[in-house]
C-alpha cells in the first residue's frame, strides 16, 4: 500500500515510517512541519530507502495536502502530525488548536476532495486513520474502571480537549460525508526516538546526568505503558484491516505507577551502570508540585483489537523498559544534540520547579 504518515518525523510517526518503509512493497510518504518534536534523525535508518520519501510541510495547509494525495496515489492516510505535550497546552493552548482541531479539519477536507476522485478497488481500499489518545477520555479512579471504545469523553487538559475535538470531527466526516474514517486511542508509549524531555527518557538521561529525578506530586498517578514499536504494529493493522467507522484502544496491559516507573529506571542502571559513588540512583528521586489538572489514572481495554484484528502487545513493561534503556545507553547521538539545543524548564505548572512531561 501506499501511506501518507503526517507527523512521521515524530517519537511514533517515526516508529511507523520505520516499520512500514521495511516493506519495500509499501511507498511511505513522510509528511512533517518538523516542530520541536520533530527529528529527521529518527529516519536515519530508512533515510535512503526507494519506497520512502519526506516532505517538509503544514497539515493545514489542505491545498499542499491534497496535492500529495494526488501526486503520490495514496491508498492510506495516517494522521499522528499534533501538538502532544500536555504541559505545554497549559501554558499555550492555541498552538494546540490550530494543529490538533484546524489541521486535522483541513486534513480531513483534502481526504474528503480526494476519496470522492477515486473509483474501483482505489477507492474501497482508502482509509482515512486519526490517532488519538486515551487521554480524551478524562480521568479515572485508582481502584476502579477501564477505558473501553464506548467510554465517554471528558477531557481535563488543553492537549486532550483538542485531541476529543478531532475525534469527534473524524467521525462526523464518517457519517456525513462518507469518508472511510477509522480512530485509534492509544495509552502512553515509550522506547526508542522518545524526546528527552518526556518521563521516562528524562529520568534515564537526568540519572546518567547525575541531575535531580523529579516526579510530579507524591508520584502515585496511574498510567498504561505501550511500547512504541508494538503501537506501530496495531496502527499498521488499523489503517489496512480497521472497519470504517470504527475506533480501536490500543493498551500495553502495563498500569504502573509514576513512582514504580522510575523506580524500575534507577534498578535497571544500577545495574547497567552503577554511580561512581556506589548509591542508588533512587537518592536523586525528588517529588515536584503537581502540574494543574493532573489526571489520576488512565487505564486501557484493548480487547476489541485483539478479537478483531489479532494485534496484541509482544513487550511486557520489564522487557520494553530494559530495551529502552539500552537504547539511551547506546545511542548519545540521537539524544544529546536535542538535550543540548532544548532547554529543560517546565511548562505548565505556572513557575514551579521542573518536571517531567508524560
Amino acid at each position: 500500500m501506499r501511506f501518507l504518515i503526517t507527523g512521521g518525523a515524530g517519537f511514533i510517526g517515526s516508529a511507523v515510517c520505520r516499520r512500514l518503509a521495511s516493506d519495500r512493497d509499501n511507498f511511505v510518504l513522510n509528511l512533517d512541519k518538523l516542530t520541536y518534536a520533530g527529528n529527521l534523525a529518527s529516519l536515519k535508518s530508512i533515510n535512503n530507502h526507494p519506497n520512502y520519501a519526506f516532505h517538509q510541510g503544514d497539515i493545514c495547509d489542505g491545498e499542499m495536502v491534497l496535492e500529495l494525495l494526488r501526486k503520490y496515489d495514496i491508498d492510506a492516510v495516517m494522521h499522528l502530525a499534533a501538538e502532544s505535550h500536555v504541559d505545554r497546552s497549559i501554558d499555550g493552548p492555541g498552538t494546540f488548536i490550530e494543529s490538533n482541531v484546524i489541521g486535522t479539519f483541513q486534513m480531513l477536507n483534502a481526504a474528503r476532495r480526494y476519496f470522492e476522485s477515486l473509483s474501483g478497488d482505489k477507492r474501497n481500499r482508502f482509509r482515512f486513520h486519526h490517532i488519538s489518545t486515551d487521554e480524551v477520555f478524562g480521568d479515572l479512579p485508582f481502584d476502579s474502571g477501564i477505558f473501553t471504545e464506548d467510554t465517554p469523553y471528558a477531557p481535563s487538559s488543553p492537549y486532550s480537549a483538542s485531541k476529543a475535538s478531532s475525534d469527534h470531527l473524524v467521525r462526523a466526516w464518517f457519517e456525513t460525508y462518507g469518508l472511510p474514517t477509522v480512530i485509534s486511542n492509544c495509552s502512553n508509549n515509550y522506547g526508542p526516538f522518545h524526546l528527552p524531555e518526556k518521563l521516562i527518557p528524562l529520568v534515564i538521561l537526568n540519572a546518567l546526568d547525575e541531575a535531580e529525578l523529579p516526579i510530579y506530586g507524591k508520584g502515585e498517578n496511574v498510567r498504561d505503558w505501550l511500547f512504541v514499536d508494538d503501537h506501530a504494529a496495531a496502527l499498521q493493522k488499523v489503517a489496512t484491516q480497521g472497519v470504517p467507522g470504527e475506533s480501536y484502544n490500543v493498551g500495553g496491559n502495563a498500569e504502573r505507577r509514576n513512582i514504580d516507573v522510575v523506580m524500575s529506571i534507577c534498578a535497571i542502571l544500577d545495574e547497567k551502570r552503577p554511580r561512581a559513588n556506589g548509591t542508588s540512583y533512587t537518592d536523586l528521586i525528588k517529588m515536584v508540585t503537581d502540574r494543574p489538572g493532573h489526571d489520576r489514572r488512565y487505564a486501557i481495554d484493548a480487547s476489541k483489537i485483539k478479537r478483531e484484528l489479532n494485534w496484541e502487545p509482544t513487550q511486557t513493561f520489564e522487557t520494553g523498559l530494559e530495551a529502552t534503556v539500552d537504547w539511551y545507553l547506546e545511542n548519545a547521538w540521537w539524544w544529546q544534540p536535542i538535550r543540548e539545543q532544548q532547554g529543560y524548564k517546565r511548562l505548565g505548572a505556572l513557575q514551579t520547579p521542573a518536571g517531567p512531561r508524560e
